[in-house]
């Protein structure tokens, strides 16, 4: 008599389980691909601090969309039975992931290097010009407009360096080149104005050297003042004694025009009279000669040319007074001392004494190296 049916029924599902045993202690299940996802994530998150996303925004972007999609993949395999899983996708999109990071890592280190290198030397460049425009132009009277460019410059060329010191490269690039563009054009106008008023320099050559002459062949004294300098030289018998810094109008550059410029006029004049006490709001002054014979002739040629205007009218009370030594240019047109040194050449300066004013007793280039 054989075996009932349910004994057969059972060892077949004893045998069935043993089956499944064995598939499951034998056959391999599926290692999920954590190890490269954690390097594609981390040479994603590496290329990200180094500027990838600045400096090489195309292959960053596809890292990061490889590792998205990496993600993506890993998340529907899983919902595979486990024995059918296949991971070979996600393990190829990280190692692609990871490979495109590594590479936009390797792009933006060599381009903030070079950049680095770059910025450094402009900003060198810069403060190079900065240097010489604090050199050539301290109190040259240029326009506020150009005051307040340089001014701009210059502030933007400080936040450049703290972008710079602090690795933010594009920044400090950015304001590097604003900084340049007010820099410069500043710089180029400013050195074209001075090199103009520089062609006098001949003229202003005889007059010194005429002056000096005078003061040699009299054995008397003569004044000669720079006006680029703001220097007041006193000559005896041709050499100079002494010097005193001198301060000018507000608009000292070139030749006075008309009344009210606030122009230095240069030219050579005598000494016309002495004040002190109440004859002067400025302690004592030495009255010149302006506007002499040329000056006149100048001014009329001026209005019959249209370069001023019929109802301008020409200047005067040009003197050398006290109540200077406030180190800046703050005149009508005058020249003012220390009050001491006014007491100085006042002991000895008398009615006659030659006064010569010019832009400068030395060439631009002389000039520029005091």
């Amino acid at each position: 008599m054989g075996k009932p049916w349910w004994h057969i029924l059972i060892i077949s599902a004893i045998a069935v389980l043993l089956t499944l045993l064995v598939l499951i202690i034998f056959y391999p299940v599926p290692v999920p691909p954590s190890a490269e996802m954690k390097d594609a994530r981390e040479a994603v998150s590496i290329a990200r601090k180094n500027g990838a996303g600045v400096y090489a925004p195309g292959l960053y972007m596809e890292a990061m969309a490889g590792y998205d999609s990496a993600m993506a993949e890993w998340r529907r395999a899983n919902k595979i039975f486990i024995y059918r899983r296949d991971y070979r996708k996600v393990t190829a999109l990280a190692a692609l992931s990871e490979h495109k990071a590594i590479e936009a890592s390797s792009i933006s280190l060599n381009s903030t290097s070079n950049l680095s290198v770059v910025l450094e030397k402009e900003l060198k460049e810069l403060n190079i010009l900065m240097a010489e425009i604090n050199r050539a132009f301290p109190a040259y009277p240029l326009s506020t407009e150009v005051r307040n460019r340089i001014s701009m410059g210059k502030m933007l060329l400080k936040e450049s360096e703290i972008a710079y010191k602090g690795g933010h490269f594009l920044e400090a690039e950015r304001k590097i080149s604003e900084s340049r563009t007010l820099l410069e054009s500043s710089y180029e106008y400013a050195d074209t104005h001075l090199k103009s008023y520089f062609r006098s320099f001949p003229q202003w050559r005889i007059w010194v050297d005429s002056t000096i002459a005078i003061s040699r062949q009299n054995h008397d004294y003569s004044i000669i003042v720079d006006k680029f300098s703001r220097k007041f030289f006193v000559y005896l018998d041709g050499e100079r004694i002494t010097e005193f810094t001198a301060e000018l109008g507000k608009n000292w550059v070139g030749d006075k025009r008309r009344r009210g410029d606030k122009a230095t006029p240069e030219g050579m004049y005598k000494i016309t009279k002495k004040l002190e006490g109440d004859s002067t709001t400025y302690y004592k002054a030495l009255m010149i000669d302006y506007p002499n014979e040329e000056d006149t002739i100048k001014f009329r040629e001026a209005i019959e040319s249209g370069s001023l205007s019929p109802s301008a009218k020409i200047g005067d009370m040009i003197e050398i007074h006290g109540n200077g030594g406030r180190g800046a240019d703050w005149t009508a047109g005058c020249i003012a001392l220390k009050d001491r040194e006014m007491d100085s050449i006042f002991k000895y300066i008398g009615v006659g004494t030659p006064v010569t004013i010019v832009g400068s007793i030395y060439n631009l280039k002389q000039a520029l190296k005091r």
